[in-house]
């Protein structure tokens, strides 16, 4: 049976998602966790997003197919059902940098990467010395210099829609730079803590591989006067990575929420989502 896990990380101490050997990673964690409270010999898990090293997650989504005599051992002599003793002996055995904070069955059709119709995630910076907080430097970013919000919402708005991001990607080979990017906001925090701290939320159909640090290294340099606000669509028309384009810092970056349809859509958002995606062809002026 297929089993969705949702989970949080804080992603400073993971060499990103993806297991590497040798290395500590989330998704190897998590399969180890797995691997030893199941008493299987292995545990592989598809994830929703893909985060690289030092980005952190609250709303990350995972699913793992498992035998169900295998899930019916995890009870054990207690009263539980099995998928809240599972959470509970899985969350046991994992560190405290990571914590699943659900286990359900999975709907027919359900794949945490394929049937997802969009990512949210948000970047937060503090841009004056005033609003740097030692306490959260793990996940916010210290900027040196003064940003103009509404400068950078109006770069932003220039970057909306499908188009080809390979300007703002890491190129892996047979893999498309086509995404449809829903949102690119900013507004400051209005209150509690972190007030007045800088927040990017960036909402899209997919992400490509640094995406959303190119984006967000881009539009600091707009924002802190460097560019000018036509600078980020001239990047995005090049189509081709900008080494003028600074990658933002991993820690300031939080994958916040991943959304799918409704079930009886799961399997066909998957099969649309597996299929390569290419640009219509432009009409000549």
């Amino acid at each position: 049976m297929r089993l969705r896990l949702d989970l949080a990380y804080d992603g400073s101490g993971y060499h990103g998602w993806a297991r590497q050997p040798g290395l500590r990673t989330v998704q190897g964690e998590l399969e180890r966790g797995l691997t030893t409270v199941l008493r299987v010999d292995r545990a592989e898990v598809t994830v929703a997003g893909r985060t690289d090293t030092g980005v952190h997650a609250r709303g990350q989504v995972a699913h793992v197919d498992v035998a169900e005599d295998a899930l019916a051992a995890v009870v054990g002599r207690g009263t539980d059902a099995p998928v809240d003793a599972l959470l509970r002996r899985l969350n046991g055995v994992l560190d405290a940098d990571v914590r699943v904070r659900s286990v359900a069955p999975a709907p027919p059709g359900f794949d945490a990467r394929f049937s997802a119709i969009w990512r949210r995630y948000v970047y937060r910076v503090a841009d004056r010395v005033t609003l740097v907080d030692p306490l959260v430097r793990g996940h916010v970013l210290a900027w040196p210099r003064p940003l103009d919000e509404a400068v950078m919402a109006e770069a932003s708005r220039e970057l909306l829609g499908e188009h080809d991001f390979a300007a703002f990607c890491r190129k892996r080979e047979g893999a498309t730079t086509i995404r449809t990017l829903l949102d690119l906001t900013w507004a400051r925090r209005e209150d509690g803590p972190g007030a007045g701290t800088l927040e990017a939320t960036v909402r899209a159909d997919a992400f490509c591989h640094s995406m959303v640090r190119a984006l967000v290294g881009c539009l600091l340099a707009v924002g802190d006067g460097r560019r000018p606000p036509e600078w980020a669509a001239e990047v995005l028309a090049g189509r081709r990575r900008d080494p003028a384009v600074t990658v933002a810092h991993a820690h300031g970056l939080t994958l916040e929420e991943v959304a799918y349809p409704a079930d009886a859509d799961l399997a066909s958002r998957a099969r649309t989502s597996r299929a390569l995606r290419t640009l219509p062809p432009t009409t000549p002026a």
